[in-house]
């Protein structure tokens, strides 16, 4: 599980610095996560492949989250596009791309689904072999949700040596022993799993957390995850300004990454009112440690 950031500040676009927009890849999958203005040419930049792209999460209808996704689907109209496209967001986006193709008499050539979210509580929206997704309902100026992604358990792994001991394990058990399942022999012995088999890399998790007022309430939905993506607005100095526009402060960022007990934080959406982005890590950085601070094209492994 890697995360690419396309894009981590806030609100008005510039030059070097693009509003809300990351990709999840897990495995060989990507997960497209909010799609700011200027995601496309994010996208291009740092050679992600427009096709791989199955599934869109869009936190809420504010533009820096979702102008970019338009453009985006209107491409994939341009290169051929066959496979089916799944939208995840709140209510109303639907109408919003829809009312767009009409008007610009644009005509998709690939089945596009919007799955509309509008719960209050957390919920489940996408249950694959390898992951799922929840939402995080998040306290904003209109409807937000954050999501959680979590791998599933991978199947085990062959103790190769292990398995050639035994002349009776031909290839055709590999399978049950990968899914745990016991060996037994002609005469009836029982081989247990765990002397043919190594144990899967723990399953992976991620949070991402933008935009949002603090939120304690969110923890135990968190609780544990691998990397938690969190945004902060503003410093702790422009704790009032944070209230009233409902967004989070590196150090309250910080205060729920050590609650919720995460491994990693990694900051982001920050204001333009900051010329020296070191403020968050150094803010954030006594309550919570490791902590990252975001910044456009980078990767980091989960």
């Amino acid at each position: 599980m890697k995360l690419h950031i396309l894009g981590c500040h806030s609100a008005t676009p510039r030059s070097v610095a693009f509003p809300s927009s990351q990709i999840l890849e897990i495995g060989n999958e990507l997960l497209l996560i909010d799609a700011g203005e200027g995601m496309q040419i994010q996208l291009r930049k740092y050679k992600h492949k427009f096709n791989k792209i199955k599934h869109i999460f869009i936190s809420h209808l504010h533009g820096d989250h979702f102008y970019g996704l338009v453009g985006y689907l209107s491409t994939l109209r341009l290169i051929g596009r066959e496979k089916e496209v799944h939208i995840y967001a709140p209510v109303g986006l639907k109408k919003i791309i829809e009312l767009q193709f009409k008007i610009t008499q644009t005509d998709i050539n690939y089945p596009l689904y919007f799955h509309e979210l509008s719960s209050a509580g957390s919920e489940m929206i996408l249950d694959t072999a390898k992951f799922t997704v929840e939402t995080i309902p998040l306290e904003h100026r209109i409807y937000t949700n954050g999501f959680l992604v979590r791998e599933k358990p991978a199947l085990r792994k062959l103790n190769i040596e292990a398995v050639r001991q035994y002349p009776e394990i031909e290839t055709w058990a590999y399978h049950n022993l990968k899914k745990g399942k016991n060996f037994i022999t002609e005469n009836g012995r029982v081989i247990p799993n765990a002397e043919l088999t190594l144990p899967p890399p723990p399953p992976k998790s991620y949070a991402y957390c933008s935009d949002t007022a603090f939120k304690p309430d969110i923890v135990p939905l968190i609780k544990n995850v691998d990397l938690l993506y969190h945004e902060a607005t503003f410093l702790e100095a422009d704790k009032n300004l944070a209230a009233k526009t409902k967004h989070s402060t590196a150090k309250q960022a910080a205060e729920i990454a050590k609650n919720a007990g995460v491994r990693q934080l990694v900051l982001g959406h920050f204001s333009s009112r900051y010329p020296d982005e070191t403020l968050f890590e150094k803010e954030a950085s006594e309550v919570f440690k490791p902590v990252t601070i975001a910044k456009e094209g980078a990767v980091i492994e989960i």
